[in-house]
């Protein structure tokens, strides 16, 4: 649906363009864009591998498990279904701390992984392997849920990839969106833990 949309108003703005006597400037316009698309691209790259490559060096000298030992009793309020020890406690811890920091690259790989973990566990409870209630396969577990609605909500202290977008595009403060980010973010994320905290009552079994 998304291509047609996209590929209908392609359309209708070079009929538009060409009907209004404006076909040179549309042009210009894709042109110019497309270079401006591909130095943006090379500036967050070099954003994206200096912190993803700090969050492996952190990961790598135990900083992560540390600061999950941390976070454990947000950990066990968000996840008290999650058995103590579980894999997915450091993904998702990792993927929380690379959110607050605003590098929703880092974030993803991490939670891919703790969804990967989470299905496992789900696994487990259908084989009688591990306590809680087991869903049927395609229905989505609580902590799944939970993890999903918490990540989207994504509480940022530190939003560096809009920081970056700021600073390509000529802000002469890039950092002065952190204040609003982190009330926006804050909002949101209280929003969430409540939605889940209320929908997870209605579902257990």
């Amino acid at each position: 649906m998304l291509n047609y949309l996209w590929a209908g108003m392609i359309i209708v703005g070079i009929v538009y363009a060409a009907c209004t006597g404006n076909i040179v400037e549309v042009t210009n316009a894709a042109l110019d864009s497309s270079r401006e698309a591909i130095t943006l691209c090379i500036t967050m790259a070099g954003v994206m591998a200096f912190w993803t490559g700090l969050m492996e060096i952190a990961q790598r000298g135990g900083l992560i498990r540390s600061l999950t030992r941390q976070m454990a009793p947000v950990l066990k309020f968000l996840f008290p279904g999650l058995p103590a020890g579980h894999p997915a406690r450091e993904h998702i811890a990792t993927n929380f701390i690379a959110n607050v920091l605003g590098l929703g690259w880092a974030a993803t790989p991490a939670g891919l992984k703790a969804m990967a973990d989470l299905e496992n566990l789900e696994e487990d409870r259908r084989a009688r392997r591990a306590a809680g209630p087991a869903r049927k396969r395609g229905i989505a577990s609580n902590e799944m849920c939970t993890f999903l609605i918490i990540n989207i909500s994504s509480l940022q202290l530190i939003p560096v990839n809009v920081i970056a977008y700021r600073s390509q595009y000529g802000s002469v403060n890039p950092a002065a969106i952190v204040g609003a980010g982190i009330l926006a973010t804050a909002a949101s994320t209280g929003a969430a833990v409540i939605f889940c905290k209320v929908m997870e009552r209605g579902r257990r079994a």
